[in-house]
């Protein structure tokens, strides 16, 4: 009987401790150059600053900041500065990057749903 729980237990311990050395964090006042993804959440018309996910958002400058489009119809991450960046149309499930490189902060928004809006602090 102490033989067959001896397995089980060993599983859960190396599964608890595999569990516990997974942990990440972030925090927008330590922008990583590494990248940062930005969601247009399902029913992002209607949300206003929530229609993009987090926001706003810190990045270091050189970061790549990816959209991802979650919603069931299309939005744009389009820049409040003329020429900066504008994705286009990002259908369903579509994404697009960018990457900024001065230090500032950047409005954005959504040109089909003008009160999706949003803004990008480079640090």
């Amino acid at each position: 009987m102490i033989r067959s729980l001896a397995v089980p237990m060993i599983l859960f311990v190396m599964l608890a401790a595999l569990v516990a050395g997974c942990g990440s964090s972030s925090s927008p006042s330590s922008p990583s150059p590494m990248g940062m993804t930005v969601t247009i959440p399902v029913g992002a018309r209607s949300l206003g600053t929530g229609g993009y996910a987090p926001n706003p958002v810190t990045v270091a400058a050189g970061t790549t900041i990816t959209w991802t489009n979650t919603d069931s119809i299309a939005h744009t991450a389009t820049s409040d500065t003329p020429g900066l960046f504008d994705s286009g149309s990002i259908a369903p499930g579509g994404m697009f990057s960018t990457t900024l490189q001065s230090r500032g902060s950047v409005t954005y928004k959504c040109t089909f749903h003008p009160g999706m809006v949003g803004t990008i602090v480079v640090q």
